[in-house]
């Protein structure tokens, strides 16, 4: 580490994702001397964020707020994109709904209100934004028209986002030591006073006057996946770091941290069946299949068993890998005709994509693995007769096309399975982090059991429980991990050490 800078406080960042680099900015900003701990080794740096597409959901009035947040848009992409509006109150709204009314709602009220001033003040930063087009818009009367309150990601997506911000905690002098695992707060006097590293040296404790947390969730820990989520969670497959392990939660909880959210919950999406257990950053998100509102859903008998359309995509996908994880086999196929084949998410052209094609519903049937035959063909029969063909199909909003007298129904964008060519895609369940963590509260402080703040410590990003429970409104994740994250490396450089 390098030497202390007289009159400057010491804050330690552990984590060196999207939340640790903002904590580590911000605390750098308000004049302490900042190093950021990294687990994992230099080519496998920035946690979880690298491998997301680095979707930013925040408040936006309008066109004039958008810009704010994403520069001067081009003539050609205000006339022929349609952005709406994202109000503060309808934020709320769904991370309450999300929730089931459980979310925290100092935590729910601090990161609405702070998201829009968090992403400009991150493209102060050099982070720059842009139309999300792929995968939330769809071509409707000649305009793209955005859906679900989501608009924007960092250019270059969770690559592109980590290294902008490591690119301005290089110019901001942030030392970042990398192979660096934390292992244990050092605690003096009921004060967190510096953090226990092993890294290629050996063995020692990095003095400071705070400590961020900010390393994540405990997805990548298949004992604590078993113990927490359930039997079966062992055979999830891990979207992101192999590096999450919950470190950050332990140490803290060890210090005496409460506990808060939902430790039975996790965000898990449909995955493609045959990806690694592991993430992997050459295919980051692209393994994930999220196109399945325009389909059907069927398990190892052939029949459905969620409700493909019950919301925008970006409702639903974070509690579906779940929905697939309990399935016989813990797998299932996403199927599709050519009527929407066109509007398919770049994931599902890759050309690592489970998939099979047919040029009928009877010589497919056929070609999905583990699937019984007539159970397939029996469900694909009666769902095409359920279908209401008098709504007409829009993609860009809950068109209310259903269907009736199916159990479960599809409540929007129900087409018959009548058009060859079909091709289907084999997914099971792939877990992105877990939704039970460390207590904060809404200055990203870690409370004791008491609801104390315990000194000196701090946290940001997904090892904050209570915010979601059972769901999660997509985008709103990065997003929650740069608001506190900034609070916390505030709070960490303010405080009295």
């Amino acid at each position: 580490m390098r030497d202390q800078v007289p009159g400057k406080r010491r804050v330690v960042v552990v984590g060196a994702g999207n939340a640790a680099l903002c904590a580590a900015l911000s605390a750098r900003e308000g004049g302490a001397a900042v190093t950021v701990l990294e687990r994992a080794p230099r080519p496998e740096h920035g946690g979880n964020s690298r491998f997301t597409m680095a979707s930013m959901r925040f408040a936006y009035g309008g066109l004039d707020e958008l810009q704010e947040v994403a520069g001067r848009l081009s003539a050609e992409e205000t006339a022929t994109s349609d952005f709406g509006s994202y109000p503060e109150s309808q934020f709320v709204r769904d991370l309450e709904r999300m929730s089931g009314g459980r979310a925290d709602p100092d935590l729910v009220a601090t990161l609405v209100s702070r998201s829009r001033p968090t992403l400009r003040w991150m493209r102060g930063l050099g982070v720059e934004f842009v139309p999300l087009y792929a995968g939330q818009a769809f071509e409707v009367d000649g305009k793209h028209r955005f859906w679900g309150g989501l608009t924007l990601q960092a250019r270059g997506g969770g690559p592109g986002l980590v290294a902008s911000l490591q690119r301005a905690a290089e110019r901001a002098g942030i030392e970042v030591l990398y192979e660096s695992r934390a292992v244990r707060l050092h605690v003096e006097g009921g004060s967190v006073r510096g953090v226990e590293v092993e890294g290629p040296s050996g063995s020692r404790t990095l003095p400071a006057g705070a400590v961020v947390l900010a390393s994540g969730g405990f997805e990548a820990n298949r004992e604590w996946r078993r113990q927490h989520l359930g039997e079966g969670w062992e055979a999830a497959k891990v979207r992101g770091s192999r590096f999450n392990t919950g470190d950050g939660i332990r140490m803290a909880l060890e210090a005496g941290a409460a506990r808060a959210g939902q430790w039975t919950g996790c965000h898990a999406v449909a995955w493609d069946l045959n990806a690694p257990e592991v993430g992997n950053l050459e295919v980051r998100h692209r393994y994930q299949k999220h196109s399945y509102p325009l389909g059907i859903v069927v398990n190892a008998r052939g029949e459905r068993f969620l409700d493909e359309g019950a919301d925008f995509r970006n409702y639903t996908y974070a509690r579906y890998g779940r929905k697939v994880l309990e399935q016989p086999g813990r797998f299932a196929w996403q199927v599709f005709d050519s009527r929407v084949s066109g509007l398919l998410r770049d994931e599902y052209h890759q050309s690592h994509a489970s998939r099979v094609t047919a040029d009928s519903v009877e010589e497919l049937a056929g070609r999905l693995d583990g699937v019984d035959e007539e159970g397939f063909l029996r469900t694909v029969r009666d769902f095409n007769a359920a279908v209401r063909r008098d709504v007409r199909f829009d993609p860009s909003a809950r068109d209310g096309r259903s269907t009736r007298g199916l159990v479960p129904d599809k409540s929007n964008w129900a087409n018959p399975l009548d058009r060859p060519p079909f091709e289907a895609f084999a997914v099971t369940c792939g877990i992105t982090f877990t939704f039970g963590g460390l207590r904060v509260d809404s200055l990203a402080r870690v409370l004791d059991e008491d609801g104390r703040p315990l000194d000196g410590l701090f946290a940001a990003g997904e090892l904050v429980g209570g915010l979601f429970y059972d769901n999660y409104p997509g985008g709103s994740g990065l997003t929650a991990g740069a608001v506190f994250g900034r609070i916390a490396g505030g709070g960490a450089a303010g405080h009295d050490g």
